[in-house]
């Protein structure tokens, strides 16, 4: 089911994106390179797409993918260990799709941060630029991506599926758009609930393209049609640019099509698993094949596990021993296995880098209800696609699983390896003036 703001649709055909040339030439595009510097970026590329798969409130890394078992039992927690098909390397009970599949990503456990609350790990973690009383937001990884590229004439550039704009309870990422650069390079929200159904705010900004009360995809159609017979480029150029996008996306099939989650067979859907993160998985599967330049998957709008206006995120102060192995990391398991199989089996991994990870990991010693809490000092990420050696460790923490032990992977270093993995070299970025720090994750390729 495709749901276009209040309208909802079995199918994507029937609109015509005639007489909207002129309209569209008003769309403010993002500042580009020249046409030689982007083909020479496109050259030393190595993907078209990044999926940035965002677990928002932190997981467990002693409870997933870096467990200790021989650590002190205040520590190691409940659950077994289980081998992989890597010798050597065990992970949890909980997750044994992924330890069955790990020939299919690379692991990463050293990674740190410098903030342990959420939204200022949040947006250090998108933005590889720290929070500060006074400091311009910089912009995040998508919207780097996002005015190098450029906007076209069909997907935006930089889609985030999601519930909503990650907060933690009332305070948003402040790091997940434009920043300083403005909201015209936020990312392009998507929802999509359990089911499969899409919906995407910002049609609901423009005035006259989804009326509340559309039954059929014809009136849809026909009021389209003469919306864009009186559209002036005046009109369209003062509308809010997220309307802007919303309505190019709505007057191309071909964009629109990759949005509908019917076409999929119904196998294909299950595998993914009857969730908002499963089904958002598979949504990002087909904006990879529509060669979406940065598509940020978010596990939850609200970081919190437990509490007010709750959609489950992985932030388990309380609970942590019953929501981890009860959904959290059953429901990560079924999707992004299913994912990772379905990139492979598609041969979309060549042109895709696909990184899953959350802000920071979780205390290793049990607090006093049971649970875990904020841990910025070590946690992990997952990478694949995109010319990324799959199959390997990178990095280790201690014998507790507090530090790394190893070289520690900062923020800064996931940014510019993604950067660099869609052709945004240092140059680039010295262009754009972002990331004049960070190292380069040489471990992975």
């Amino acid at each position: 089911m495709l749901r276009i703001g209040e309208f909802k649709s079995r199918s994507c055909d029937g609109v015509s994106r005639r007489a909207f040339v002129q309209a569209g030439a008003a769309l403010p595009l993002t500042a580009m390179l020249s046409s030689g510097q982007m083909a020479q970026a496109a050259a030393r590329s190595r993907a078209k797409t990044v999926v940035f798969v965002w677990l928002w409130g932190a997981p467990s890394h002693l409870d997933t993918f870096d467990p200790k078992p021989a650590a002190p039992h205040n520590y190691k927690g409940p659950f077994s260990t289980i081998p992989t098909t890597l010798p050597g390397v065990r992970f949890t009970e909980l997750v044994p799709k992924l330890a069955a599949r790990t020939d299919k990503f690379a692991l990463v456990r050293s990674n740190i941060t410098h903030d342990g609350g959420h939204p200022g790990a949040g947006t250090y973690g998108f933005t590889g630029h720290r929070e500060g009383r006074g400091v311009a937001i910089q912009p995040s990884w998508g919207s780097i991506i996002s005015r190098h590229h450029g906007a076209g004439a069909g997907l935006p550039p930089y889609v985030m599926l999601a519930a909503g704009i990650p907060k933690d309870v009332v305070k948003i990422v402040d790091g997940y758009g434009g920043g300083d650069w403005g909201k015209a390079y936020d990312p392009f929200l998507i929802q999509c609930n359990d089911l499969g159904s899409i919906n995407i705010p910002a049609l609901k900004l423009v005035d006259g393209v989804t009326p509340n009360r559309i039954a059929h995809r014809r009136k849809l159609q026909s009021q389209l049609d003469q919306l864009k017979q009186t559209v002036t480029a005046d009109t369209f150029a003062a509308w809010d640019t997220k309307a802007q996008q919303a309505f190019t996306l709505l007057t191309n099939n071909r964009a629109l099509e990759s949005l509908d989650l019917t076409q999929e067979e119904t196998a294909t859907r299950e595998q993914y698993g009857q969730t908002s993160f499963g089904q958002s998985l598979l949504l990002a599967r087909r904006l990879a094949e529509a060669e979406v330049p940065f598509v940020n998957v978010s596990w939850s709008e609200y970081v919190e596990a437990f509490g007010p206006n709750t959609d489950f995120g992985w932030d388990t102060h309380v609970k942590n021993f019953d929501l981890l192995p009860n959904r959290h990391c059953p429901v990560l398991d079924t999707a992004f296995s299913a994912f990772l199989d379905d990139m492979d089996s598609r041969g979309l991994m060549d042109q895709t880098l696909v990184v899953c990870m959350g802000e920071f990991g979780r205390t290793p010693r049990i607090n006093n209800r049971a649970s875990r809490d904020h841990w910025p000092q070590n946690y992990f990420s997952m990478w694949a696609g995109a010319g990324v050696r799959t199959g390997q460790v990178i990095g280790a923490s201690d014998r507790k699983g507090e530090r790394p032990v190893t070289r520690p992977i900062e923020p800064t270093g996931v940014g510019v390896t993604m950067l660099d993995a869609l052709g945004i070299d240092s140059v680039a970025r010295a262009e754009l003036n972002v990331l004049a720090d960070g190292e380069f994750i040489h471990e992975l390729f």
